[in-house]
C-alpha cells in the first residue's frame, strides 16, 4: 500500500534564519530520470543528506540502483577522500565551497570520479577549470537547485552560468528572468513554508523567485548573487560574488570572501578576505602577499568599475563554511 508523505527540511539561512520547507516525494524525485545505470555507479557527497542537496544525491543512489559514501562532519576533508577511493567512487557532488576545501587539502587527487557535479553557490570559472584540470577525464557539472525551487536545471560544458536557450525552453523546469531575477516553476518546486507568518512559496503564476540575480552576456546568463546581499557603496549596487569571481582568477587565491566595510562618505566600501593556495605542486615560487593583493587589485580595476573593486585585500588563513558547505556571509 502507498502512502502520501510530506518530506520536511531547513533551508541553508543564505539570507536570513533557517526555514521549515515541505516537499513531496514527487517533488523531490522531478529531476531524477527512472531506470537503472548499465555499469554501478557509486556516488559520494560531501552534503548532509538531511539537507535538499544531500537528500538529491542519496534519491539518485537509491532510486538509480547505485550505493554512496557518506560523510562525516567530524572527519577531515582528506579522511573522507580516502575513505571514498577506498569504496571505488564513481560520482562525487558538493557546493563549490567543499570543493576549494578539498583543493586545498592537497588530498583531491586521491580520487579518480567519471563525474564531478557542483551546486549551493555560484561557480565561478576559476572553480570549474580547477576542478577540470585535476579530474581531466571526468565530467564537470553545475546544477541550479534550492530548497524552495528544486532542481531547474544542470550545466556540463564547462563554462560559468548557463544558456540564455533555457529560458521558456520545456525542461526539467521553466525558467523566466523578471526584474533581473531567475524564477522557477517546475514538480520539483517545494509545497509551502511550515509555520505562520510565512509568504506562499511560488507566486500567482505557480513560480518561485529564487532571489538569484542573473545578467545576460553574449548569449549566456551569469549569477551575478543574492538580491538581499547586494553591498551599497554610494548608491551603487556591488554583488561579492561577482567581485569573488574577478578574484579567485589568480591562480595562487583558492578562495574569496568579499564584504562590506562601513565608510562614512559612501555609506560602505568594499573589502575582500582571501586564502592562497599552497605552494605544493605549484610552478614557481608563490610571491609575497603585499605582491599578491596588488596583482588582485589591479586585476580587479581592469574589468570591474571603480566603486566595485575591493578598498582593502587581506590575506586570512581560513574562511568560515557553514554546515551547508556555504561560505559564511556576513548578516547571514
Amino acid at each position: 500500500m502507498r502512502h502520501r508523505t510530506e518530506w520536511v527540511m531547513f533551508t541553508s539561512g543564505t539570507t536570513g534564519k533557517p526555514k521549515m520547507v515541505a516537499h513531496s516525494l514527487a517533488g523531490l524525485t522531478a529531476a531524477i530520470k527512472p531506470g537503472h545505470r548499465r555499469w554501478p555507479v557509486v556516488w559520494a557527497t560531501f552534503y548532509d543528506i538531511r539537507r535538499y542537496g544531500g537528500l538529491q544525491i542519496f534519491l539518485r543512489a537509491a532510486l538509480r540502483g547505485g550505493s554512496l559514501v557518506l560523510s562525516d562532519p567530524k572527519e577531515s576533508i582528506t579522511d573522507f577522500l580516502v575513505r571514498a577511493a577506498a569504496a571505488g567512487i564513481t560520482h562525487i557532488s558538493g557546493t563549490p565551497s567543499h570543493w576549494r576545501r578539498a583543493l586545498m587539502s592537497g588530498a583531491s587527487a586521491t580520487i579518480a570520479p567519471a563525474y564531478v557535479r557542483l551546486s549551493g553557490e555560484i561557480a565561478d570559472q576559476a572553480i570549474l577549470d580547477n576542478l577540470q584540470a585535476v579530474y581531466p577525464n571526468s565530467s564537470v557539472a553545475h546544477a541550479f537547485a534550492s530548497t524552495e525551487a528544486g532542481v531547474a536545471f544542470e550545466v556540463g560544458d564547462g563554462h560559468a552560468g548557463f544558456p540564455a536557450s533555457l529560458v521558456g525552453t520545456p525542461g526539467v523546469a521553466e525558467l523566466k528572468i523578471e526584474d533581473g531575477t531567475l524564477h522557477i516553476r517546475s514538480g520539483g518546486n517545494a509545497l509551502r513554508y511550515l509555520g505562520e507568518g510565512f509568504p506562499p512559496i511560488r507566486g500567482a503564476d505557480g513560480f518561485v523567485d529564487t532571489g538569484d540575480r542573473v545578467e545576460l552576456r553574449d548569449g549566456r546568463y551569469y549569477f551575478m548573487g543574492r538580491a538581499g546581499g547586494v553591498i551599497n557603496v554610494g548608491g551603487m549596487k556591488v554583488h561579492p560574488e561577482e567581485v569573488e569571481a574577478v578574484i579567485n582568477t589568480n591562480p595562487w587565491v583558492r578562495m574569496s570572501l568579499v564584504k562590506a566595510r562601513r565608510n562614512p562618505i559612501t555609506g560602505s566600501v568594499v573589502t575582500a578576505e582571501i586564502v592562497l593556495r599552497d605552494e605544493t605542486g605549484q610552478a614557481g615560487e608563490r610571491p609575497a602577499a603585499e605582491v599578491l593583493t596588488r596583482e588582485i587589485l589591479d586585476a580587479c580595476r581592469r574589468v570591474l568599475p571603480a566603486h566595485k573593486v575591493p578598498a582593502m585585500v587581506r590575506v586570512v588563513p581560513s574562511l568560515e563554511v557553514s554546515p551547508a558547505g556555504k561560505l559564511v556571509r556576513p548578516g547571514a
